[in-house]
């Protein structure tokens, strides 16, 4: 089944089960918002769990805020945001439809690396086991061929994109022959800068109103209040601030379903370092966050760092760890040396002094800062996109599976009595009273035990409890485990250990 397909099948399946429905639905839904739903809300909040406790809880000197969503316009100017944050915008004439020039160009480097991976694919087909990967890349001349293409459009790509020389990238496409996917056609216009930020208006009259603006990332929250959490926590440098919170940036070239929305979550963590120091401590935070993401079992060799081409202008190095999504790899989490640009410059724009002063040192200095910044949307993307399992039985039946990872799992058990009579309901009863405190739940007695199984394996439940009439007699129960379907009795006080050795977050954590 071709990806694109399986990506549509991720997302009805979204819908029918409740993890993500379209905003508005019963008006016919609003482009690129979407709500969570039952499940949704509680994978989410899973994801932020983990994120925030492997921040906050396991390290001394990270401490976490909550910032207001509305803050005062200036902070924006001082950002650069208000001057700086634009798309470079082309429109087909002829499909009436927008994208954004950089992503076109991307799409078509990253053409060329398929191109490449794939020669690769039939020539280790070919030789077998003598095959040299690394002797072939070098030799091939078709490789080579392509190779070469590949990185004379990256250089005049990157080239482009660091003047940010609009009629450049315009160029580009036209030279690169890059067609729109919708019409067909090369008809494009004038590649041009839109600003993302959403605009408001906040007093009690027209007159009066001042123009404020939704935040486009939360972490300018972070740089305003820097000083009263490091003179409040007493903390000392190097230290690091985390939240989790909306955003809002005004795509218009908004798509791939809850890979890219107009209103988001961000988990961002500012680490505050001495001047100098910034290098070794983004290696650092690299190494850290990557095994975070391989931690959760979905595979390593589904992630990838990779190094951005045009550096924001508040940077010094920036990468990306992208993960492999049903459409190729994208960015998941970005990682940051943002030097000392954002706290200089709310120093400069408010008049504050946010120096800090460095007892080891003697010196006062304006911190320099290690950004990470994960989507919780993308971050739930990742999880479901990955999970997504059509499984071929043994007895021709075909059952649909969610493999998420089990600390993340909306529901952890669910409890079955195989029927609604005979004293099982009332037994299932007590399970759920004995399990109801430790880890969410479903009870279930409706249809056949089978069309349980499949509703469960649907959601992603790790485990399902069934009681029988065995149990009344000898106090055990049937396990049933969603990935293996393995089943084995257990008794009813042994259960929670059980269930928690899988699916505890605190379990997880250790192996950071």
């Amino acid at each position: 089944m071709a990806q694109e397909d399986v990506f549509k099948k991720i997302v009805a399946h979204c819908k029918e089960y409740g993890f993500v429905f379209p905003s508005s639905d019963i008006y016919d839904g609003l482009a690129a918002v979407y709500d969570y739903g039952q499940n949704g809300v509680e994978l989410k909040n899973n994801i932020k769990q983990y994120w925030w406790q492997s921040m906050v809880l396991l390290h001394d000197n990270i401490v976490g805020i909550d910032s207001a969503i509305f803050m005062h316009p200036t902070i924006w100017k001082a950002s650069g945001h208000v001057d700086a944050f634009n798309d470079p915008l082309i429109d087909n004439r002829d499909s009436k439809k927008r994208y954004r020039a950089d992503v076109l160009i991307e799409d078509e480097i990253a053409k060329y690396d398929d191109k490449i991976n794939k020669e690769v694919v039939k020539a280790a087909k070919r030789f077998k086991e003598n095959f040299d990967e690394e002797k072939y890349r070098a030799t091939s001349p078709r490789v080579l061929e392509l190779q070469q293409k590949r990185d004379a459009l990256h250089a005049r790509y990157s080239a482009a994109m660091n003047a940010m020389d609009l009629n450049e990238l315009r160029q580009i496409i036209l030279d690169e022959e890059i067609v729109c996917p919708i019409s067909g056609t090369k008809n494009w216009t004038e590649v041009r800068q839109f600003n993302l930020m959403f605009s408001t208006e906040m007093g009690s009259t027209a007159d009066g109103a001042m123009k404020v603006y939704l935040r486009p990332e939360t972490a300018q929250g972070i740089f305003v209040n820097y000083l009263n959490v490091q003179k409040t926590g007493r903390m000392k440098i190097p230290f690091g601030i985390a939240q989790i919170g909306k955003a809002f940036r005004n795509e218009i070239v908004a798509r791939q379903f809850i890979f890219r929305m107009r209103e988001f979550e961000q988990m961002e963590m500012q680490f505050f370092v001495r001047p100098g120091t910034e290098m070794e401590w983004f290696s650092k935070w690299k190494e850290t966050r990557m095994k975070w993401h391989v931690n959760l079992g979905m595979g390593a060799e589904n992630y990838r760092f990779h190094d951005h081409e045009k550096l924001a202008h508040y940077a010094n190095a920036a990468t990306d760890i992208e993960f492999n999504f049903p459409f190729g790899f994208k960015e998941l989490e970005g990682i940051h040396s943002r030097t000392n640009f954002d706290l200089g410059n709310h120093q400069k724009f408010s008049g504050k002094k946010i120096e800090y002063f460095d007892p080891e040192e003697n010196t006062s200095y304006t911190p320099y800062v290690i950004e990470t910044s994960i989507g919780v949307d993308r971050m739930c993307l990742a999880v479901l996109a990955h999970s997504y399992t059509v499984e071929q039985l043994e007895n021709g039946e075909e059952r649909v599976v969610m493999r998420i990872p089990a600390p993340l799992a909306p529901i952890k058990v669910a409890v079955m009595p195989l029927v609604k009579k005979d004293g099982l309901p009332e037994l299932a009863q007590k399970v759920v009273d004995e399990l109801k405190y430790d880890f969410s739940y479903q009870y279930d007695e409706k249809d056949s035990i089978g069309k349980r199984y499949r509703r469960q394996d649907a959601i992603g439940t790790p485990f399902c409890v069934t009681i029988d009439h065995d149990s009344l007699q000898d106090g055990c129960v049937t396990v049933r485990e969603r990935d293996t379907m393995t089943q084995e009795r257990v008794r009813i006080e042994y259960l929670r250990a059980l269930i928690d050795k899988k699916v505890s977050l605190t379990n997880l954590l250790r192996n950071l």
